[in-house]
């Protein structure tokens, strides 16, 4: 039969990505990753690579997972209860980058392929995925550049989707108990399967293949501003947001950790640094407080 689901091209895919975007990253920083395989005792492993005290990354992680197990997680059934109970499999790969200078911005990007199957009845699969910027100084410039490459990877699939994705993105990286949004956004998807797996599937691939074209020209622009010590003060207690939402309610991090993924790797995006302080407010009409007025605030850049 056609357009049934297709693991292994899914896996190929997924590697070959893996490959690219640290190749890229490396490339930029001069330093390459070190690489880690892992197995997983109830099925499954994956490929952990990390760059660390690099020139310009002061920590990066992309890890590929391919996991399978006899019951999904309640976080993979929370929104869909009729899958209790299925056998699953689980691939993707998820990365973030935490840059050495706080004019860089932090980024995040994830893709994976799900699949439930139960005897006697079809599988049901989906894919999900995206990516998000999170900038601790703003530049105007740099949102629409991260935007319109994200836009332009949708367009193929239609004029309706970036809108749609890049606004579940927006509600998606939120953090609740601040009332403030993580980041300035990007795409966001899930539960991805009514176009059919091989169309679904170009869009994973879509997403995944335009995220360095989103990413380094601004790390190429950003990496050699002259910072001090207010800025990386700064960086720090932003870096505090991203631990707290990683922690709190990224449905990956839930993910990996209820279905007994390695924790070394689930907890590779936590920054090597960070910092809280009591109440703190930046000083009015200061760069640090355009961050919150200006660029924490859902908005068309594009």
């Amino acid at each position: 039969m056609k357009d049934q689901p297709d693991i292994q091209a899914v896996k190929d895919y997924l590697l070959r990505l893996q490959d690219t975007i640290c190749s890229g990253l490396a490339g930029l920083d001069g330093k390459a990753f070190s690489e880690d395989s892992w197995e997983r005792e109830q099925g499954g492993g994956g490929r952990s690579r990390v760059l660390e005290e690099g020139a310009v990354f002061e920590k990066a992680g992309v890890n590929f997972s391919h996991v399978h197990g006899d019951r999904l997680p309640a976080s993979a059934t929370a929104a869909r209860p009729e899958l209790a109970g299925r056998s699953f499999e689980a691939l993707g790969v998820s990365l973030v980058i935490h840059p050495r200078n706080p004019y860089v911005p932090t980024s995040h990007a994830n893709v994976r392929f799900f699949m439930a199957e139960k005897p006697g009845e079809p599988p049901v699969w989906w894919f999900g995925g995206g990516y998000d910027l999170t900038p601790y100084y703003g530049f105007e410039e740099d949102c629409v550049h991260w935007h319109s490459v994200a836009r332009d990877a949708c367009r193929p699939f239609g004029e309706d989707v970036y809108p749609r994705y890049k606004k579940w993105c927006d509600e998606y990286f939120f953090l609740k108990h601040r009332n403030e949004p993580r980041g300035i956004g990007g795409l966001f998807f899930d539960d991805l399967n009514q176009w059919g797996f091989d169309q679904s599937f170009a869009f994973m691939q879509a997403v995944g293949d335009s995220y360095l074209e989103a990413y380094l020209p601004i790390v190429e622009k950003r990496l050699d501003t002259p910072y001090g010590e207010r800025e990386r003060d700064f960086q720090l207690y932003r870096r505090g947001r991203y631990v707290e939402f990683n922690l709190v309610y990224d449905r990956g991090t839930l993910f990996g950790l209820q279905s007994g993924g390695r924790t070394e790797s689930i907890l590779m995006s936590l920054p090597p640094l960070v910092k809280w302080r009591y109440d703190w407010r930046p000083e009015p009409g200061s760069a640090e407080a355009a961050l919150y007025e200006v660029f924490l605030k859902p908005r068309d850049w594009v």
